[in-house]
């Protein structure tokens, strides 16, 4: 979009946005570190602190494949898709939402709306509206909501959806294993060495994945926990490993994954022309329920994951047996 038109206070916004989203938009750790110093200054948006967390997740995530066990099961070119594919959805989200946190972040400063600019940012005419709604109704909720609809819109196309991620990724054997590869499960830690959180079947859905989001917020944002969730956002670097979760735990254990700096290198992602979403996908009424008062399953996990984590060993341990057989 043009920006000629506008006037050169208003062009000068525009370019230091995209400046410093640019700037921020580097890997998993600004990422992780940006959503959280945001929230940090404008708590009312609390979504950027659910960014942050799920952020953390994305991290170890990719940390995983390079670590103890993933590499003696997984070929290099999966993990190198894999990671491809975290990191892909990682940056499209923060190109998109952090331009918007940004805005308001100056909306509130000057104390008036400046959302006129947001086309010109490229987002869509969805979250645009729901913008424009929060700052005359300060709907905490609904703007929460509306931003979990937008970015898991935002990745469907290109990344859920994409021809070489569809095959390599979502289609693949290995897909059928997201419990084992946790891409359904987010974690949120305490420094008292418990997890919380919670998980999804059919990551490829759009609406699951809102209603994870949904759940996610509901468990981040408990009045009794999120005070612990902050206290481990605050005291814990971002480094990616697993191991800033464990370090926690009452059961001492060593660092099994790698940190993700000394681990992946930085891609460079080009965008492409800019689609908006909502003009041919209609927004189901369902995406619009308020955060779940009711989980189905039990939002304390510190046992599942370390149930878990011996479930990967005894992964890794029933491949040696089968390679040891394929030579007797």
């Amino acid at each position: 979009m043009m920006v000629n038109h506008l006037t050169i206070q208003e062009q000068s916004i525009i370019r230091q946005i995209q400046s410093e989203t640019d700037k921020k938009n580097i890997d998993n750790i600004t990422r992780t570190a940006a959503y959280f110093s945001f929230f940090k200054k404008n708590p009312d948006i609390i979504w950027s602190f659910l960014a942050s967390m799920v952020s953390r997740n994305g991290g170890w995530n990719m940390c995983d494949l390079e670590g103890m066990i993933f590499p003696q099961v997984l070929a290099a070119q999966t993990r190198k898709q894999l990671f491809l594919t975290y990191e892909r959805a990682n940056w499209l989200i923060f190109h998109d939402a952090f331009p918007q946190l940004l805005l308001y972040q100056y909306s509130t400063k000057i104390s008036r709306p400046m959302f006129h600019l947001l086309p010109y940012l490229n987002v869509s005419k969805f979250i645009q509206k729901e913008w424009d709604r929060y700052w005359k109704e300060n709907d905490k909720n609904r703007l929460t909501t509306a931003l979990i609809i937008n970015e898991q819109n935002v990745i469907q196309t290109p990344v859920i959806e994409h021809p070489i991620y569809k095959k390599k990724v979502f289609h693949s054997m290995l897909f059928s294993f997201q419990d084992w590869l946790h891409f359904s499960c987010v974690l949120f830690p305490t420094c008292g060495g418990e997890v919380y959180g919670a998980s999804v079947n059919g990551f490829k859905s759009l609406s699951k994945r809102i209603d994870l989001g949904k759940r996610l917020a509901s468990i981040l944002f408990h009045p009794r926990l999120f005070p612990h969730f902050f206290e481990f956002a605050e005291k814990t670097e971002h480094t990616g490993s697993r191991y800033d979760y464990e370090q926690y735990f009452k059961r001492k254990t060593i660092r099994k994954n790698p940190i993700l700096r000394t681990t992946f290198p930085v891609i460079d992602h080009h965008q492409r022309a800019y689609e908006d979403w909502s003009v041919d996908r209609r927004v189901s009424p369902v995406w619009w329920l308020y955060f779940p008062a009711n989980h189905r399953h039990p939002i304390h996990i510190t046992d599942w994951y370390l149930a878990k984590s011996n479930q990967l060993q005894l992964l890794l341990a029933l491949q040696r047996v089968l390679e040891l057989k394929k030579w007797e």
